[in-house]
């Protein structure tokens, strides 16, 4: 994709298009509309991520899949995202003992989901909008309003907060996050609504340091799971050596748990020391600080945005986590906001001068996919912290990728359509469904997959059709 020779018409009445949020979500959004001919504003709230660094206890990687690398091969920038990912090729799980098992992700090794920096992403996505030449960016900016009739945003400048400026808008771009100020600004003019799911988990971040000279403590290919059943650790490896590890947990020790299993329960280092102790002590000979570093980073919540009302007119749209956050067990968060710039792309272009159009059918088409996701990532998370070591579902995992080798017409597993596809989110999940029905009637009984009839099992699949068509 390259740059329009000339500007593009202004998408709404005459005025700047502004993007608030600089994150992988809007400045995706910025580079799309940049290619399309636009002049863009970007106003973000932090600091310029690649002068400064990233706040402690933020995720500092990301599982980065099909969904997120079609959008950067389309606006050529995932030849320079490449070399700073670290592909993982299925989970490594790490029992109680000590002991590991590797469960790949697809059938041949060629399946894998790519480790990156959040911000070395970041970093190359807001470059690459600068260089257009038709993207301005400016760092520190936090939005506090929205005039709609004047079509005026409010801003003050984060180090002071006393300092207002008013930004011209002809549309805006709501890419700013969870606690969308321009989501709440839209809706209370617009109507729709907003639910917010909090978990009763939360979650921290820790780091396994690099070994001698860089090298790696553990198998870089692979994302890393403890699965505790309530609780789990997962981890994914740095270009440096290191791995970011993110530890989830119930705030309060769930009924029936004779030691403390909650963030409110661990109450000082030892009380954390002991605790890493007895649930992951592979993971404590790797970190010994495991308990400092407890007390000392943030514990983060966990929630899921669900709303409707995603647009004013033409004067403005939301998307990314501001219209559809979701927790991060699928690890599509980043994933379904780029997708979603690259389909609200697609509906501007094919709009032309009707961007209320754009919007809508933007909001019809993806709604149900990001309701879907949302979903299915809450269901991973029982998946990864204690399915994975479950042998129902191990057999029944094992079933799906030999009926995904024999018959790949019809059958792929959820996993792999949600992660190495662009298949909309609700035909998986719809898809999905029907074929975890087959499966659980295929082994009932079965002690292994040797049991299975596998004649059986292709005229059930065959019922259900070819596969859904990738977007």
């Amino acid at each position: 994709m390259t740059s329009s020779a000339s500007p593009a018409p202004p998408l709404g009445s005459d005025g700047a298009v502004v993007v608030v949020g600089g994150g992988p979500a809007g400045a995706t959004m910025a580079l799309y509309l940049a290619h399309q001919g636009y002049q863009v504003q970007v106003l973000e709230s932090r600091q310029d991520l690649r002068r400064h660094d990233v706040d402690a206890g933020r995720s500092i990687n990301l599982a980065l899949a099909r969904r997120g690398i079609v959008p950067l091969t389309e606006l050529g920038v995932f030849d320079q995202v490449e070399p700073i990912t670290i592909p993982m090729a299925g989970r490594i799980v790490h029992a109680t003992d000590g002991s590991t098992n590797f469960q790949p992700y697809g059938l041949d090794g060629d399946d894998a989901i790519l480790s990156v920096s959040r911000p070395g992403l970041n970093a190359i996505l807001l470059d690459a909008a600068e260089e257009t030449g038709n993207v301005s960016i400016e760092f520190g900016q936090r939005c506090r309003g929205v005039d709609w009739d004047e079509k005026l945003i409010v801003f003050t400048d984060s180090g002071n907060d006393d300092q207002m400026t008013q930004v011209p808008f002809g549309t805006v771009f709501g890419c700013d996050g969870a606690n969308s100020e321009i989501r709440q600004a839209m809706q209370r003019v617009n109507g729709g609504t907003t639910t917010i799911e909090q978990l009763d988990h939360g979650y921290k971040e820790l780091e396994i340091p690099a070994g001698p000279d860089g090298s790696f403590q553990l198998d870089p290919g692979g994302l890393h799971i403890w699965p505790r059943g309530q609780l789990m650790l997962i981890a994914l490896a740095n270009p440096g050596g290191d791995f970011t590890v993110t530890l989830f947990m119930p705030y309060e020790t769930p009924d029936g748990k004779d030691q403390p299993t909650g963030f409110d329960d661990l109450e000082d280092q030892a009380a954390a020391e002991a605790f890493f102790a007895r649930e992951f002590p592979d993971f404590v000979e790797l970190v010994p600080d495991a308990g400092e570093q407890f007390m000392a980073n943030p514990t983060g919540d966990l929630g899921t945005v669900r709303c409707t009302g995603w647009s004013r007119g033409g004067d403005g749209v939301i998307l990314g986590d501001a219209a559809h956050a979701i927790v991060p067990f699928h690890g599509q968060g980043m994933n379904a906001a780029m997708e979603s710039a690259r389909l609200l792309s697609r509906r501007i272009a094919e709009s032309g001068d009707d961007p209320d159009h754009a919007f809508t059918l933007f909001e019809m088409d993806r709604k149900p996919d990001v309701d879907a996701i949302a979903d299915m990532a809450l269901d991973n998370y029982i998946e990864m912290r204690a399915g994975v070591a479950d042998p129902d579902y191990l057999i029944k995992r094992e079933l799906a990728l030999e009926l995904e080798r024999r018959f790949p017409e019809v059958m792929a597993a959820r996993y792999g359509m949600v992660m190495f596809t662009t298949m909309p989110y609700h035909e998986v999940q719809e898809r999905s469904a029907e074929q975890q029905r087959i499966l659980t009637d295929l082994v009932a009984g079965a002690g292994s997959i040797d049991d299975i009839d596998f004649d059986r099992a292709r005229e059930l699949l065959t019922e259900l059709g070819p596969l859904p068509a990738e977007v």
